[in-house]
């Protein structure tokens, strides 16, 4: 965490720094060269002034050129300098203290180069200007005038010192406002890392207290909702335990007792026997199913990639129907099917017919007698439905939300002497979603249930036909 305070509070001061630097530099770089560009245009204009003057003289000596210089009256220069064509002084104007003069300037103007050179200290500008003397093309000496402005120069000197001492505060109270912000920061990220470590110890029941609608609020929305879905994943985890450890109790309890009620009783007659080794073998079946159903929802717990294939749902109820015939003739129910050509999904044909096997089981074992199933197949649009409808016993309206959770029985002790395990359901759940299907549970009138299924119609392209 510590860390993570210095890199964000050395971002920021980076970021800081270079923020007033530039307020620092952008201004007095831009003001200086506004000054610069003034002194040019002023310099150029009067040494072009006086270049114009001198040049109607027929001869330039010095008792000419002070005359015109005197006639022009130049002020606030601190030096005018004016030469010949070959480099002498004629006139050289230093009554005010005067400045050096830069004779390579002089040197590039008799060249017929215009030259200006300006310098910013802390005390003034300092600014010269060097122009050819011409006439009729020819070179015939040169002007060189120098400017000294301690105003400006305290001006610009004064900006920036206002702009230091601003710079200082401003940098003074944005780092404050960054390590308070920090800090806040940083104690929001410590309390949901501590949620993160009280959760993972097992309290799926805490959760993190959130305020404000940034991003770290919506962090901590996401992991009280994801604490949420723990919290309820480990509820159904130890309610299912629970409940397979029940379902798995009972028969072995059952074949245990029955065992030993054979091996302890040495006058048991034959048909008592036969009638507990039949008694054994129901529960071993019993417990199989249960097995095998625990075992199909582990595997689609565990979402192992599914090889769709073609599968004509009417073949698939055909092929159910004739399994459960003789239990549907034992419990007096009737059977009807209703079923259109091609209903053709792409999925697993196992897990297909389990779907339909458990509604058809279900729908029978839970009826009345003389009662009836019927089972529909049909496209519709792009899906294809299949529908199982009993005249049973029905599903109350408050039960119907939890129809599809393990081991949830509506009729408890019917479901058990009917040797329903409360995974039925679950699997078909389960499988139908698998398959990017959905599946409904609705009331049958006047009496009874209706399950409907609804499967993605595949293309010819996807099956091949």
């Amino acid at each position: 965490m510590h860390s993570i305070r210095i890199q964000l509070l050395a971002f920021i001061t980076a970021v800081l720094l270079i923020f007033l630097v530039m307020l620092n530099i952008y201004p007095i770089t831009s003001a200086r060269d506004l000054i610069f560009e003034e002194k040019k245009n002023a310099l150029s204009g009067q040494a072009s002034v006086v270049a114009s003057s001198l040049s109607g003289l027929d001869r330039l000596s010095p008792e000419s050129v002070s005359e015109v210089l005197q006639l022009l009256d130049l002020g606030g220069y601190s030096r005018t300098v004016v030469t010949s064509a070959e480099g002498v002084v004629l006139y050289d104007d230093s009554s005010a203290g005067g400045e050096r003069t830069d004779i390579a300037d002089i040197l590039s103007s008799l060249d017929g180069k215009c030259v200006f050179r300006s310098h910013f200290s802390e005390r003034v500008f300092s600014s010269s200007y060097a122009m050819p003397v011409t006439r009729r093309g020819a070179t015939i000496g040169a002007v060189y005038l120098c400017e000294e402005d301690p105003e400006r120069a305290a001006v610009i000197s004064d900006i920036q010192s206002r702009l230091l001492r601003f710079s200082a505060a401003i940098g003074a109270v944005a780092l404050l406002f960054a390590a308070l912000f920090s800090t806040v920061l940083l104690q929001r990220m410590r309390e949901l890392v501590r949620s993160i470590r009280i959760v993972a110890g097992g309290d799926y029941a805490h959760r993190l207290a959130t305020r404000g609608r940034d991003e770290i609020t919506e962090l901590g929305d996401e992991f009280n909702q994801l604490t949420a879905r723990l919290e309820d994943t480990e509820k159904q985890r130890r309610r299912f335990v629970s409940d397979a450890s029940h379902e798995l109790k009972t028969p072995l309890a059952s074949i245990r007792l029955l065992s030993d009620s054979i091996v302890q009783n040495d006058s048991m007659d034959g048909e008592t026997m036969r009638e507990f080794a039949a008694d054994i073998g129901h529960e071993a079946e019993r417990l199989q199913r249960t097995t095998e159903k625990l075992l199909d929802l582990s595997r689609l717990d565990d979402g192992v990639q599914i090889i769709p294939e073609p599968v004509d749902i009417k073949q698939t109820v055909i092929d159910a129907l004739a399994v459960l015939r003789p239990l549907a003739a034992e419990k007096d129910v009737k059977l009807r099917a209703e079923l259109d050509d091609g209903c053709v999904v792409m999925a697993n044909t196992d897990d297909m017919f389990h779907i339909v096997f458990n509604l058809i089981e279900n729908a029978i074992k839970y009826n009345v007698p003389e009662g009836s199933v019927t089972v529909k197949a049909h496209t519709e649009d792009e899906h294809v439905v299949l529908s199982v409808s009993d005249t049973g016993i029905g599903i109350p309206e408050e039960d119907r939300l939890n129809i599809f959770a393990r081991f949830y029985r509506v009729d408890k002790a019917r479901s058990r002497a009917s040797g329903g395990s409360g995974l039925g359901l679950s699997i078909v759940h389960d499988a139908v979603l698998a398959h990017g299907g959905t599946i409904a549970v609705g009331q049958n009138k006047p009496q009874g249930s209706v399950f409907v299924v609804s499967f993605p119609r595949p293309t010819s392209e996807e099956t091949g036909i």
